[in-house]
């Protein structure tokens, strides 16, 4: 097994994160199968830390530039939304100190499970495929409520899980509660925003802490994190155009098959 990520490897696990973490077919879920094939399913012994650092902020910088006008809207005039965000962010952060603090052993190696991600897709594909099926709202995301922010929250917390979707969930969950299809998405990540940015301090922090050496040469982890937000904004955009024509079914789909493959292949190497 390799000491560190290769150029190659690097570059591959970056464009997985920027397609994957706006089309809602879970980005750490991804990253965590196509480290399994890299590495001969052995990815959770792999000192990856740093790495996912940069790809979640080369992937929070797509959404800065792509959602740039709202967000200077944020700070201007919808200072009621902010603070909507900020609500629905709590139920993130209380999950993963709860879960730090009472399963520190056992978070890590849950959070690269492959075998939980093939569980955990097909979870993702039928909410996605539930609420574009049953919701048909209006609802701008300037008119939710304390309590649907704190729900859609809710739904982004329970995403830490690989395999489910954070987009997915989120924006499946604004579409239940009434909204449009370009207002869930839109909110769905503004909410990304703190979550990923505290993420990325947080885990940051941790790597410092410990002193444990970098993956890989810091060329490549930042040639990671441009190519990931690159990939980023195209992703943002397609996932625009699929929701406008009302084509994210295939995507719910797509979860699905992939999840029973992945369940298949964890089962095959169990008896192999």
């Amino acid at each position: 097994m390799p000491t560190e990520f290769s150029l190659w490897q690097v570059l591959v696990l970056a464009v997985v994160q920027g397609i994957t973490e706006f089309l809602p077919i879970s980005s750490d879920g991804h990253l965590v199968l196509v480290e399994s094939l890299l590495f001969g399913g052995r990815s959770g012994a792999l000192e990856t830390l740093d790495l996912t650092i940069v790809l979640h902020l080369g992937t929070l910088g797509s959404i800065l530039v792509f959602y740039r006008q709202r967000i200077a809207r944020l700070l201007i005039e919808d200072r009621r939304v902010a603070g909507l965000i900020v609500l629905g962010t709590i139920p993130a952060v209380a999950l993963v100190l709860v879960c730090k603090l009472l399963l520190d052993d056992l978070f890590e190696p849950i959070l690269k499970s492959a075998l939980l991600t093939g569980l955990m897709l097909p979870v993702s594909g039928i909410a996605l495929l539930y609420s574009l099926h049953h919701a048909s709202g209006s609802s701008e995301y300037r008119e939710l409520t304390a309590a649907q922010s704190l729900l859609i929250g809710i739904a982004q917390a329970l995403a830490i899980l690989p395999g489910l979707s954070r987009s997915g969930t989120t924006i499946s969950t604004g579409l239940l509660l009434g909204m449009s299809r370009s207002a869930a998405a839109t909110y769905s990540f503004l909410l990304a925003i703190p979550a990923l940015a505290g993420a990325g301090v947080y885990e940051g922090f941790s790597l410092l802490k410990d002193g444990a050496p970098l993956s890989t040469s810091p060329a490549y982890l930042v040639s990671g994190a441009i190519v990931s937000f690159v990939v980023g904004i195209g992703a943002l955009s397609c996932l625009d155009r699929l929701l406008q024509g009302g084509r994210l079914h295939f995507l719910g789909w797509y979860c699905i098959a992939l999840g029973l493959v992945v369940i298949a292949w964890q089962a095959r190497l169990q008896f192999a």
